[in-house]
Order: C-alpha cells, then sequence, then structure tokens
C-alpha cells in the first residue's frame, strides 16, 4: 500500500471511529488570506466526505493565525510565510510545525489602463523605487503621465511580510511610497481594478482571470514553472502550521490537504501543487 493510501486510510478509519463513538470533533483553522481559498475548499470537500471531523476556516492574516495556535483558539494556522523567530520567542513551550502545502508567487499587478499604456515589465529595483516613494508618476516608467497609486497590505500579513522583505530587505521596511493599505488579496484586487493607475502585490490565484495587467519582474513572469524552480524572484511556499505535533483530527486534515485531493484542489484554485 502506497503513503498516500495508508494515509487516506487512516483518515477514514479515524473519521469512523468518532461516528462510532457518537461524536463528531471540531476542528478550527484560521489565518492567511492567500491560503484561504484552499483553506476553505479542503475543509468543504473534507466535511462532505465524512462525518467524524467538521472543519472551520476563517481568515485573518497569518500572523493571526500563528497566534490563533500558540493561544489554542485555533488547532491549524494557514501562513504564507515562514514562523518568525519573534513568534517562537513569544511562544517557547512548544516548537510550530510547519506543513507545506503549495507554492504560490507575490505577483505584481497593474491596473489594466497602465498596462495597455505600455507598463508590463519592471526590474525589483523600479518595484522598490515606487514603494520607496522615488518613483511617483509612471511617464517615469514608459507609461502615461498619472501619479502611481501604490497598494500593499495591512501590518499582520503574510504576503506583506514575505514582500518587504523580497523587495525592501526587511519585512519591518518602511515602505513611504504606499498610498493605501488593504487587509486582504481581494481588497487589492478590488482597489487595482477600480483604477486607472493603480500597482499592487497578490497571490498567484488572484490574478488568473485577465483582470488584471501582471508584470515580468525582471524579464519573468508567474507561472507554475517559473514558481516551481524558483525563476520568479516572488516565488513563496504556503504553509498549514501547528503548535507541536497535530492533533489526530489536525493529521487527518493535513493528510487530505497534502494528498493526491487536496492537492488537486490547490491546482484547480491556481495555487501549485506541492507534488
Amino acid at each position: 500500500m502506497s503513503i498516500k493510501s495508508k494515509s487516506a486510510l487512516a483518515s477514514v478509519l479515524l473519521a469512523a471511529f468518532l461516528v462510532a463513538a457518537g461524536t463528531a470533533a471540531a476542528l478550527s483553522v484560521s489565518g492567511s488570506t492567500t491560503v484561504l481559498p484552499l483553506g476553505s475548499l479542503a475543509a468543504e470537500e473534507f466535511n462532505a466526505a465524512q462525518s467524524g471531523i467538521q472543519v472551520s476556516v476563517t481568515g485573518g492574516g497569518s500572523g493571526v493565525g500563528i497566534k490563533n495556535v500558540a493561544a489554542g483558539i485555533s488547532d491549524v494556522a494557514m501562513a504564507s510565510r515562514h514562523v518568525k523567530d519573534s513568534e517562537k520567542e513569544a511562544n517557547p513551550n512548544k516548537e510550530f510545525v510547519e506543513h507545506l502545502v503549495a507554492y504560490d508567487a507575490i505577483c505584481i499587478a497593474v491596473s489594466k489602463a497602465v498596462y495597455d499604456a505600455g507598463v508590463t515589465e519592471l526590474t525589483l529595483d523600479d518595484l522598490r523605487a515606487i514603494y520607496n516613494g522615488e518613483i511617483k508618476n509612471w511617464a517615469q516608467l514608459g507609461g502615461e503621465n498619472k501619479d502611481i497609486y501604490v497598494l500593499a497590505r495591512e501590518v499582520g500579513s503574510g504576503t506583506r511580510d514575505t514582500f518587504n522583505e523580497m523587495v525592501m530587505g526587511s519585512d519591518k521596511a518602511e515602505t513611504p511610497g504606499v498610498t493605501t493599505n488593504h487587509g486582504s488579496n481581494a481588497e487589492v484586487k478590488t482597489a487595482l481594478t477600480r483604477s486607472d493607475k493603480a500597482i499592487g502585490y497578490l497571490g498567484l490565484n488572484y490574478v488568473q482571470d485577465g483582470d488584471l495587467g501582471v508584470i515580468a519582474l525582471d524579464g519573468v513572469i508567474p507561472t507554475d514553472e517559473t514558481v516551481r524552480d524558483g525563476s520568479y524572484p516572488l516565488a513563496r511556499e504556503l504553509f498549514m502550521v501547528t503548535y507541536g505535533e497535530p492533533s489526530d483530527e489536525a493529521s487527518a486534515f493535513l493528510e487530505f490537504v497534502t494528498g493526491e485531493e487536496g492537492q488537486a484542489l490547490a491546482h484547480e484554485l491556481a495555487f501549485v501543487p506541492i507534488r
């Protein structure tokens, strides 16, 4: 029997045991809005497949999810970054365990009007200068004479932390060029589509429908191939995190997410599967 088959069998047996015992275990998952679509869809399919474990999923950001699992509010955190040293130091009683669930990219996107006007590619130095406030007008980058409307994520976002670390040099970096901060990938996308002069960053699965202009960064477009091989500069890993080793119920859900069915869902949602 393969490892995947054994994992699936273990999940089924655990669910069957809980049903036989007359209980339905509740499993709480919270955190990253980037991972949220995968967590939500996986929970829906997992809940429909058995009745022994019922999974509920909420967002809030990577930092919120990690705080929740450390405090025992949630069983599993969703995170679009690694657990920070400061989070480990604040919670020394157990070790955080990161479970890789998919690959993703922080995509740089602009309003369609900006893209259609000729701004289709940027360098990392260009991007850094925009968020530093050094480049303020699209004409400086070959576009129209319009002020750049710069979008970022709010404090606590794993996407914000990863962007700041990869582009600005530190997850605590100041970004004085930012015009507005937003609470989720969906809010960034809405702001981009409603403007004719905006730039922002968001997850790969939010840029698939053609509503935005996806920028080539240092000559590389984010695709499954460039994310998996690391040639896209802002490729990243996505995690589900437990505080200490996962419970049997959490293990069953994590095995579903990382198994064949869960990874098919990741692919369906435009994430890059881990296998």
